[in-house]
């Protein structure tokens, strides 16, 4: 552990030197991250439970905390997709308080568990329990807005999945025409701006148009300002939630689960960064500022916040170059807040319902889901049975099932591979091959061997590998000959490494891989016949396709 690892990213970007030609990439970054956050903090804060003055608050000050205090060089946070099935619940059950006082303690574990230098547990959740109940979350997020989508006269909306849609099928006959057309002309804004205009900030564009077209022409729809009439403007001062042990005890399980869900994305989304701009996230740091900015977003009467993966990737291909760009999203935020508060009361739910029917849609990740449903039943199963709890039960259970399946899986797999290998793998010290594999390497040529099982718990070890070879290579050789076992994390993650290599200019050879890996490769359509990747039947092979490759370059 290095004595920069609890050093924020912001230190250290000042330390490298700030100019004013950067301030002015962060400041522009800021305010195209601010624009996409505005209309999603208001209908995140709606779609919890809360009212949109509290998303706006969230990203705020968790926004500019989790910027200036964590360990990622461009992070954006703010709330999140993730938690509005979580905080929906806590807010029916223990009221607005209590969903502070969880929040206050969801941050103090966070803190906690980036102290006890937790930040690489993310590694040990399986791929397809993250998929599982990621999509499972967004089935939730998009059933929550039929509603507000389609003007449904219903007084109370039940809170489970089945009794829900029960509720909607019995409404069916109380559909507003107008309100159903002022939410799919904003849905086919944003959508026709994401394909033929991508630059553009189709969700504030989608809100703005439609309520212009709604305060113009004086449409019969349930906008912000009929739904919550008398929203404060300004940030509330802050103060202590109303504590009682009981109401700890009874908020703690959410806590937990809110910890979770806000290390999981944060850390995931820090991940997604560093392949977008090629640097490095400090994951312990991470968590601890994700911590204060939760504790933070609470004593300001906020939700929980965490790293925002959309957010994140708009503020890194808007040029953001140090933390600052995320400080900068807050700060215009902050100005939305106390100056033209008064603009949200026009905004049509419909619209927001929109806004957050893409969000589901980004959430579900549909393709990384069909390409897990090809995978061995066991995965199909881990994947079907996260998702079905997730959707039907609840997320705690759904990722606690999750897991544990996963694990006993694999631990029956590992079984199954070492009764297969015993007595036939040579010990790799004793192997001269293995002992000089470097000594033929040609110029350009790396070469890296795994050893042991790839699977969920050592997978983000290989999208480092690039970033500790200095200059890249032409060609590298993963040596796969002691690989027993492949899961769908190693193929996700080989699949990066993959795509990471080609944007270097480097091809990948894989040499002496084994039946079971290769069968998980063909099944994620990284076969032979792919063209992504060499395969090479051993090592000496592996070194002529390598230079062969170096050749042609």
């Amino acid at each position: 552990m290095t004595t920069t690892s609890y050093t924020p990213k912001l230190i250290t970007a000042l330390r490298e030197g700030y100019s004013a030609t950067t301030f002015r990439a962060d400041a522009i970054a800021g305010l195209t991250v601010a624009i996409v956050a505005l209309p999603l903090a208001m209908a995140l804060g709606i779609a919890s439970g809360a009212s949109p003055d509290k998303g706006l608050v969230t990203a705020v000050v968790a926004g500019f905390l989790i910027s200036a205090l964590g360990g990622s060089r461009v992070q954006v946070g703010g709330p999140t997709g993730a938690f509005v099935v979580v905080v929906f619940n806590v807010i029916a059950q223990h009221g607005y308080d209590g969903l502070l006082i969880a929040t206050l303690l969801a941050g103090a574990i966070l803190i906690v568990a980036g102290a006890a230098r937790l930040g690489q547990m993310i590694k040990y959740i399986p791929h397809p329990v993250v998929t599982g109940f990621t999509a499972g979350i967004a089935v939730i997020i998009a059933s929550s807005q039929v509603k507000d989508f389609l003007g449904l006269a219903i007084n109370s909306v039940p809170a489970d999945f089945l009794p829900k849609w029960q509720a909607y099928f019995g409404a069916i006959s109380t559909i507003q025409g107008t309100t159903g057309a002022v939410g799919t002309g904003a849905l086919a804004i944003i959508v026709g701006l994401r394909r033929y205009a991508p630059k553009l900030p189709g969700f504030l564009i989608a809100v703005v148009l439609s309520s212009v077209v709604v305060a113009l022409l004086k449409l019969p729809v349930d906008t912000i300002g009929s739904r919550f009439p008398h929203l404060p403007a300004g940030l509330p001062m802050p103060s202590l939630p109303a504590f009682s042990l009981a109401k700890v005890n009874e908020v703690l399980p959410s806590a937990f689960t809110i910890a979770f869900l806000a290390g999981i994305e944060a850390l995931l989304s820090a991940v997604v960064a560093d392949g977008m701009a090629g640097t490095r996230h400090r994951s312990n740091q991470e968590l601890i500022g994700q911590g204060i900015a939760n504790v933070a977003s609470a004593l300001f009467g906020g939700l929980p916040a965490t790293g925002a993966i959309a957010r994140t990737a708009t503020n890194i291909r808007s040029g953001a170059r140090t933390p600052i760009a995320g400080m900068m999203h807050a700060a215009f935020l902050l100005i939305f807040v106390f100056f033209a508060t008064d603009l949200m009361a026009f905004v049509p739910m419909a619209a927001l319902a929109a806004i957050l029917f893409m969000v589901a849609w980004g959430m579900s990740e549909y393709e990384r889901f069909l390409a897990l449903l090809r995978m061995p039943g066991s995965d199909r199963a881990v994947l079907l049975l996260t998702f079905g709890l997730t959707v039907l039960v609840d997320l705690t259970v759904a990722i606690g099932v999750g897991v544990t399946l996963a694990s006993l899986l694999f631990m029956a797999r590992m079984a199954e591979a070492v009764e297969v290998d015993a007595g036939v793998t040579n010990d790799p010290e004793l192997d001269a091959e293995d002992m000089h594999q470097r000594d033929a390497l040609p110029p350009g040529v790396e070469v890296f061997r795994i050893n042991g099982p790839f699977f969920f718990g050592v997978a983000g070890e290989l999208l480092d590998t690039l970033r500790r070879v200095g200059e890249p290579p032409k060609a590298i050789i993963l040596r796969m000959r002691l690989v027993p076992l492949l899961d769908t994390s190693g193929v996700q993650a080989l699949e990066k490494f993959v795509e990471q290599a080609r944007i270097a200019g480097a091809r990948v050879i894989l040499s002496g891989i084994r039946p079971q890996p290769f069968s998980m490769l063909k099944r994620a359509r990284l076969g032979r016949s792919s063209g992504k990747l060499t395969y090479a039947p051993n090592y000496a092979k592996a070194i002529a396709a390598a230079a062969k490759v170096v050749g042609e370059a």
